[in-house]
């Protein structure tokens, strides 16, 4: 079983061009199904049906896994099978018609722009460490850029110029996001006055760096800017989508267009970034409660 699997991952890597989060999240729920098939049930991937697959999904359910898990699970299974009847290693894929969980749809958090600035003001812009923090803080609000989109910039990748940047997202989309004049100076000021005494190597060309001269991780960003949470008292509020989500929020409640907002943000469905309508009719109406005579 562990041949076709290095087959697949193969497969959704070369031709199917996933991004390398989403190729480690499907390696890891497949080796956990694969492990329940040989260890609980005694079975092969080709003796499967509908009723072994709905057992695991029950069985991932009593473990206490939360909704969007056991359907990414079901997601990477469903592609999985996919690929064995596409190579005909199996004849029926025993995962058609079968139904992910219902999710809770959950509003993500956001900041109001007080709270932003505060958190924005916290890094220490007398160290390079401090100005590399407060760069990319700014960045990241000003284009609500992923996490992984930020750490994976190259310097070329940026125009101070122009004001832009262009980011590799999700499914290796390349898109191209506006930089605010905050932003801009910013970044100027972080590679005139602070990449230098970071970089260790000449020839390393991504944009933000560490202590070690190499490329930021996505972990390595998560402590930072959990350090500037609780710098403000508010590490329950602040996670490393917390600017994004912002990002998106305030520029709706300024007037922005939702499908300029798609596309900045690298939405494939709108339906994804409709979401944050539901923030902004939240607030107006918290608003009007709050201040209208007869609400």
């Amino acid at each position: 079983m562990q041949d076709y699997l290095e087959e697949f991952n193969n497969y959704i890597a070369v031709e199917r061009g996933l991004a390398p989060n989403t190729l480690e999240s499907y390696g890891r729920d497949l080796r956990q199904y694969l492990d329940y098939l040989t260890e609980k049930k005694g079975v092969n991937i080709t003796e499967t049906t509908q009723a072994t697959i709905g057992g695991y999904l029950l069985h991932l359910q009593a473990k206490g896994r939360a909704a969007s898990t056991i359907s990414r699970s079901l997601a990477a299974i469903k592609a999985f099978y996919h690929f064995l009847v596409r190579e005909q290693i199996i004849q029926r894929d025993p995962t058609m018609n079968l139904e992910a969980p219902k999710q809770e749809k959950k509003l993500p958090r956001v900041l109001s722009v007080e709270k932003v600035v505060k958190l924005l003001e916290q890094p220490d812009l007398k160290t390079p460490a401090g100005i590399r923090d407060r760069t990319m803080l700014e960045v990241l609000y000003a284009t609500g850029l992923r996490v992984t989109e930020l750490v994976t910039l190259k310097i070329n990748n940026v125009n101070l110029t122009e004001g832009y940047l262009k980011c590799l997202g999700k499914g290796s989309k390349e898109r191209i996001v506006p930089l605010g004049t905050v932003a801009v100076k910013y970044l100027q000021y972080y590679l005139d006055h602070a990449r230098k005494f970071l970089a260790s190597d000449p020839a390393e060309d991504t944009l933000f760096l560490n202590h070690h001269g190499h490329g930021l991780t996505r972990q390595g960003f998560w402590k930072i800017i959990k350090k500037y949470a609780e710098m403000i008292d508010a590490v329950d509020l602040i996670t490393p989508h917390t600017l994004r989500h912002s990002f998106a929020t305030h520029l709706l409640e300024n007037g922005a267009d939702l499908r300029a907002v798609q596309e900045m943000l690298g939405h494939a469905d709108i339906s994804t970034t409709q979401i944050y309508t539901h923030l902004t009719k939240n607030r107006l109406k918290n608003v009007y409660d709050k201040t209208h005579p007869r609400a």
